[in-house]
């Protein structure tokens, strides 16, 4: 079978004027590869980075790294899908915004009948990535209930979900965002305490909050503006977790600052290094898929596009009038 699908594709790196819809041609899976029709997409700061070029990808290159739907062919040797499962993925290569793909089934997990197709195509990038920040990525010691813990854009896709799982972690997770709006969202999904960082010092508020001691890690999506005072918020052995960039790359830093700082780990880190094996990836995802089953961890969707308006998603994503996650609508 060869099937003709609507997909979103740039030719050269760019602006979100780059992002073309076009009709792209879909054939069998080959050997360790499904063929999936989407129900929904969804959009990541991740997306932004490979279309702008800060993630150098050859042209052209088709955008989007999670979605949902249901499995229509199953290649040679994949035994964890067959056709007709409602399934999720957050996955590499690029390629999800689209109708229709074929792509290696590694990654691809069955989704629970309790999860919406809406929420799966939200929740996997994000709700993965929050899964290795506070299950994975632990400073020397582990965390324990009580622990104070720093949590940059604490209102975005990865920051509710975070607040949340930390809350049912027993964590004190000290969220930061950018309007009061913002901050009283993080605090409503459960952030112990929260600082608007367009108003407020964080770093003299995060030691008046722990009692001048400081946190034990800080997880920062937001990168060049918040990389330096997160170092000064940590107590001694403490372990900055860079996992984004939103506000650009962190500046080159001499290893010599971390010492007088009080012997501090840094760590940058993504999730496609996580779910590089099909054993680890179905371990994360059982993991989110309890937390959001339970009701532990809510999925706010609270932004809708049509994939033909990515180019509009991509804009409020970028100037960061978004709260929670967006998907794109097929």
């Amino acid at each position: 079978m060869t099937a003709t699908s609507q997909a979103i594709r740039i030719d050269k790196h760019g602006g979100p004027e780059e992002l073309k819809l076009v009709d792209v041609s879909v054939g069998e899976p080959g050997p360790g590869q499904i063929r999936i029709r989407h129900k929904a997409v969804g959009l990541n700061f991740i997306d932004i980075y490979q279309r702008s070029g800060l993630y150098q990808f050859p042209m052209p290159l088709q955008l989007g790294m999670e979605a949902s739907g249901i499995i229509e062919a199953v290649g040679e040797g994949v035994t964890h899908l067959k056709v007709g499962d409602r399934a999720a993925y957050a996955s590499t290569p690029p390629g999800s915004y689209c109708e229709m793909r074929v792509m290696p089934a590694m990654c691809v997990c069955k989704l629970p009948d309790a999860i919406s197709f809406e929420t799966g195509a939200a929740m996997m990038l994000k709700g993965l990535t929050a899964q290795y920040l506070l299950r994975r990525s632990l400073p020397q010691g582990g965390l324990q209930a009580g622990d104070f813990v720093l949590f940059h854009a604490a209102a975005g896709g990865v920051g509710l979900i975070a607040c949340q799982w930390a809350k049912a972690l027993g964590l004190q997770l000290i969220g930061t965002a950018g309007s009061d709006a913002k901050c009283a969202l993080a605090k409503a999904n459960g952030a112990a305490h929260i600082i608007n960082y367009s108003t407020e010092d964080f770093a003299a508020r995060v030691k008046e909050i722990t009692g001048g001691k400081g946190v034990k890690v800080v997880y920062d999506s937001v990168g060049k503006d918040t990389f330096d005072k997160s170092l000064d918020c940590l107590r001694p052995f403490g372990l900055m977790v860079s996992f984004g960039n939103a506000s650009g790359p962190v500046a080159p830093f001499s290893p010599g600052i971390l010492a007088p700082k009080g012997s501090l780990y840094v760590t940058r880190q993504t999730l496609f290094t996580h779910i590089s094996s099909r054993e680890v990836t179905q371990e994360m995802a059982d993991d989110l898929f309890a937390m959001v089953t339970s009701g532990k961890v809510v999925i706010h969707i609270d932004q809708r596009f049509p994939l033909e308006q990515v180019a509009e998603a991509h804009r409020s994503l970028e100037a960061r009038k978004t709260t929670g996650c967006t998907i794109l609508t097929l």
